[in-house]
């Protein structure tokens, strides 16, 4: 889930590999720019000044552009509307519809010059999701070719352009839940033929599906419990290709454009494999009996893995640095960096990395990574952050985060807890949060600080919460049901389960359904509930035009939850912060708000 309350430095996303042209979005204040590099020199603007990318559909976006040799075919930000930039200049592809507004994402190109797209249409409160055909020169206005599920995503043609993959699912699942995976024919003139039900189920969720060079279907599926890789052979049968043990081969869904394995050849497949926070990467090769991995000096690779020939393209950091576009030649094993990676100044240590399992109250497992000084254990105990990630389901990745780095300087050890709900330990912990969502994340971040300051290294008086968006509302919910913190932050957060499902775009409207379960348990994990009140000092920080957790329910939660509560609203600022400013300014006011606390 991208809730950007982050670096002030550039974000690098969706790699894509173009014989030897890598591509990048690059994040900067001014909006996400297109990037293309051909060597390790850095990256040059594709776009004109001004022009940026980004989709908006499903409200986090992702899947804004298509790179190939002919061109680059883009959803441009500030119109939602596909263009296309050669050498030539830019056209728009599709046109803004006279009334509503239309987004698009997951662009791939078809045969007979065409490309497929997800397209979320808005008309007043109504919201529409569908697979379009698009005429790649505009020619055209977009025709629907695959409608009435509530979602759509990875749109893939074959290799020769005759077949069309995807994958579908509806509410209340969502795409981690369950999701549908299909098959069907490219007629001539654009439309479909009868779609045919490859894998995939209200129990089972696809992930990811890709056609071989040789035209055989792929797809990760989760129904063994993990996040496995799968073909779909010629005769229908579906064949197990890459299982690893305690290994995730896929991701939470939460934008478009993803992409955890990648055809090097017909007889290599490179795929990445999380555990908890950190992703390797390896490589299958059909001729060999072992997966292989490949020994890199990341722990955290993004969910956008490219390759082709002998080169693959990704998105690798560390506990010492950011993420940084990179380039890897399989044959020589070199590897070129093509973006800075930004990491602690010269001179000091990143903050220390440790990943611990702890047994929680009713003895299940909950893991966390624990951040401290160096220093930590030479000195006296010292003041606590724990830390909710968003989601909830996602996970707290292993690489720098200056959050961190900036709190750990300042003398708190952090602790970020995969509460049960996370990403990354396999089908059953995603769902062990189903029906408990502010409650059983509460105490397994109790249970984990708990458990890791047994070696007297951490003062266990002074521990404070903070959390941005789902965990902000868990961290709202240990502040106002728990007197275990002294302080609370909670950003972009939560409030009202309820009030959020009605506000909440249509991508999450009913996310906390399986979460939370029946009314009655609605009515008593809202923080409007009457009678809820503040057990410590709050701070809320909150974009004014946020649109997935909207301002007005936060608004009316510090008007009712007592005097110990503030807001701090940032006007031009969305789900998360963005701007450089805004960023540091959150920071200190989040620590003054903590030294507050600790010291009255």
């Amino acid at each position: 889930m991208t809730v950007r309350i982050g670096p002030s430095v550039p974000s690098v996303d969706a790699v894509q590999l173009v014989g030897q042209d890598v591509y990048w979005i690059e994040g900067r204040s001014g909006g996400d720019v297109l990037l293309r590099s051909r060597g390790a020199g850095g990256g040059q603007d594709v776009l004109p000044a001004g022009v940026t990318v980004g989709s908006s559909a499903h409200e986090y976006g992702g899947g804004a552009y298509l790179a190939t040799v002919d061109g680059v075919w883009f959803v441009r930000a500030d119109d939602q509307q596909i263009w296309r930039a050669t050498a030539a200049g830019l056209r728009a592809i599709t046109a803004a519809p006279p009334q509503g507004e239309h987004r698009y994402a997951d662009l791939r190109l078809c045969r007979s010059g065409l490309v497929v797209a997800v397209r979320e249409r808005h008309n007043n409160a109504s919201v529409t999701n569908e697979l379009v055909m698009v005429a790649a020169d505009g020619s055209a206005a977009p025709w629907p070719v695959a409608q009435r599920w509530d979602f759509y995503s990875f749109p893939r043609p074959s290799p020769d352009g005759h077949m069309l993959a995807w994958t579908t699912w509806r509410h209340p699942l969502m795409p981690w839940d369950g999701t549908w995976l299909w098959v069907a024919e490219i007629r001539a003139d654009g439309t479909l033929g009868k779609a045919r039900h490859i894998a995939g189920g209200p129990d089972e969720s696809v992930f990811q599906p890709e056609w071989s060079p040789g035209g055989v279907l792929h797809f990760v599926s989760d129904r063994t419990g993990w996040w496995d890789l799968y073909a779909c052979a010629p005769n229908g049968d579906i064949v197990s290709l890459i299982h690893l043990d305690s290994a995730e081969l896929a991701t939470a869904q939460w934008e478009f454009g993803y992409s955890t394995y990648a055809f090097v050849d017909n007889d290599r497949i490179a795929v990445l494999a999380q555990h908890g926070g950190a992703t390797r990467l390896n490589i299958w090769d059909r001729r060999q009996p072992e997966v292989r991995a490949v020994e890199l000096p990341y722990t955290s690779i993004k969910p956008y893995l490219a390759a082709g020939a002998t080169r693959m393209a990704l998105i690798g950091s560390s506990p010492d640095h950011l993420p940084a576009v990179c380039v890897i030649d399989l044959d020589s094993s070199q590897r070129h960096e093509l973006t800075t990676t930004a990491g602690v100044t010269p001179g000091q240590q990143a903050p220390r990395p440790q990943v611990v399992e702890i047994v929680a109250r009713d003895r299940g497992g909950v893991y966390a990574t624990v951040y401290r000084a160096s220093s930590d254990k030479a000195y006296a105990p010292v003041p606590v952050v724990v830390r909710a990630h968003p989601g909830p389901t996602a996970n707290a990745p292993l690489r720098l985060d200056p959050w961190v780095e900036f709190f750990v300087g300042h003398g708190f050890a952090v602790v970020d807890v995969d509460y049960r709900g996370s990403t990354g330990y396999g089908r059953a912990y995603r769902n062990a949060l189903r029906g408990h969502w502010g409650a059983l994340d509460v105490t397994d971040c109790i249970d984990a600080v708990n458990a890791v300051g047994q070696d007297n290294s951490l003062d266990l008086t002074r521990v404070v919460i903070s959390g941005a968006s789902a965990g902000g509302y868990t961290a709202l919910r240990a502040a106002t049901t728990t007197s275990y913190f002294r302080a609370a932050t909670a950003r972009s957060a939560i409030v009202d389960p309820a009030a959020w499902r009605a506000a909440a775009p249509k991508f999450q409207s009913h996310h906390a359904d399986l979460l939370l379960g029946p009314p009655e348990t609605w009515r008593d994990r809202s923080l409007l509930r009457p009678g809820t009140t503040a057990r410590c000092p709050i701070l809320a920080l909150h974009g004014g035009q946020d649109r997935v957790t909207p301002l007005g329910q936060v608004q009316q939660f510090v008007a009712t939850a007592g005097e110990s509560v503030s807001l701090v609203v940032y006007p031009d600022e969305g789900h998360g912060l963005s701007q450089p400013n805004n960023v540091k300014n959150a920071m200190q006011a989040e620590l003054d708000h903590y030294r507050a606390a600790l010291n009255s």
